[in-house]
């Protein structure tokens, strides 16, 4: 019998909350989507043991990050590595971003497994004293160095041209500098301000229409050399506005964590792919449920999926930075590994409200994979934040 817990809610009411006992979502391993690519990016799993400064040198625990991709690549996914997932520019450094690409794409050819790589600025400090040969050779290291270990490059949005520039024709020049040099095509990342408040105006407007304009004009002056465009604005019928005006060839990878099963269903015009931050911590759903799409059952898809949506965006909401906290949660109550801690500090970056509330909708959305073994690791962090853990077995 699965034990019980005693949560809190807002405004201080606790109550006693027993987990179901839902089966397990039936993925055939190591078989991949055939009717969508599915990325999914990736945490990293910090080394609490080190003996460093979490905020300022937060060390990583390799093995268990591998072994994590080893498990998204199992379900059939690529492996989106070194993004905002693996909190870059928050607490991943570009240096350590380069060892983490380092080891991640030989793992990822061991197994016959797709890897894409982000790129960014990250070297620079944001200022509008930047040149555009700054950013430029910024961006142009980081995608030689992805494509000399054998990566596809996703070329992230920049917080150090968003910074600089002085209007979208610098967005232009830098974008089409640094695709011109390329030698495969790339997947281009547009992240909104609500993930990153330092990319607010990005493509030099405010206005979402302008901004999308310049974005497109940007994707058709180069299309050659973009595999497609990874869209986090968490507006499907923005996303979708993009999807229909895109030159033939360059696929949309959905980005939006609250819209998902839709976009990537798609409708009569066409369909989204997934490049997904949400996919870390809800694999084994978001895999079952890509292949039932494969296999045609759109009934047994949203099924599976729409139970997902009041997770994912329960774990996206504002401020929609901090989603990387109930990612690695997610991970923590699954036992892929063995703490909850980030780098940077950030497992603090969610209430115990809030964690008590993900750990509801993931059990409701047949998430915890081992409902004896999350209650087991839910019992401590409620402890440790004052919610004493006195009931009985159900």
């Amino acid at each position: 019998m699965v034990q019980s817990l005693i949560l809190p809610k807002a405004g201080g009411e606790l109550y006693t909350y027993t987990p179901s006992e839902k089966p397990a979502f039936k993925v055939e391993k190591g078989k991949p989507f055939e009717k969508r690519t599915a990325f999914s990016a990736a945490h990293v799993v910090c080394d609490p043991m080190a003996d460093a400064d979490p905020l300022k040198n937060a060390q990583i625990d390799w093995q268990a990050t591998m072994e994590y991709r080893h498990y998204l690549w199992s379900l059939g996914f690529g492996v989106a590595e070194a993004m905002d997932t693996s909190q870059r520019g928050m607490g991943l450094s570009w240096e350590s971003a380069k060892e983490l690409i380092r080891r991640s794409i030989p793992e990822a050819r061991s197994v016959g497994g797709r890897i894409a790589c982000g790129t960014g600025t990250d070297q620079l400090t944001p200022s509008p004293n930047l040149t555009l040969e700054q950013v430029e050779q910024a961006y142009q290291e980081q995608c030689e160095f992805v494509e000399g270990e054998g990566g596809q490059v996703i070329m992230m949005s920049s917080r150090a041209l968003a910074a600089c520039a002085k209007g979208p024709e610098d967005y232009e020049r830098v974008y089409g500098t640094i695709l011109g040099n390329v030698s495969q095509p790339v997947i281009l990342h547009w992240l909104g301000d609500m993930f990153d408040p330092n990319l607010k105006g990005y493509w030099g407007y405010e206005d979402l229409d302008k901004a999308t304009d310049v974005c497109l004009k940007v994707i058709q002056d180069n299309a050659e050399k973009i595999d497609g465009v990874k869209i986090s604005l968490l507006d499907k019928d923005r996303e979708i506005d993009i999807r229909n005006r895109l030159p033939e060839g360059v696929k949309v990878y959905t980005g939006d964590d609250f819209n998902y099963p839709e976009l990537i269903k798609g409708d009569d015009n066409g369909y989204s792919d997934a490049l997904l931050g949400i996919f870390d911590a809800i694999a084994p759903a978001a895999a079952a449920g890509l292949q039932a799409l494969d296999e045609n059952d759109l009934k047994r898809y949203h099924e599976i999926l729409d139970k997902t949506v009041p997770l994912a965006r329960h774990i996206f909401q504002h401020p929609t930075f901090a989603y990387k906290t109930g990612v690695v949660f997610m991970a923590y109550l699954n036992g892929h590994q063995s703490h909850f801690r980030m780098i940077g500090g950030a497992e603090g970056s969610r209430s115990i409200i809030h964690l008590s509330d993900l750990f509801v909708m993931a059990d409701e959305a047949g998430l915890l994979e081992d409902p004896d073994m999350a209650v087991a690791r839910m019992r401590p962090v409620l402890e440790q934040a004052g919610v004493k853990q006195e009931v009985s077995d159900s």
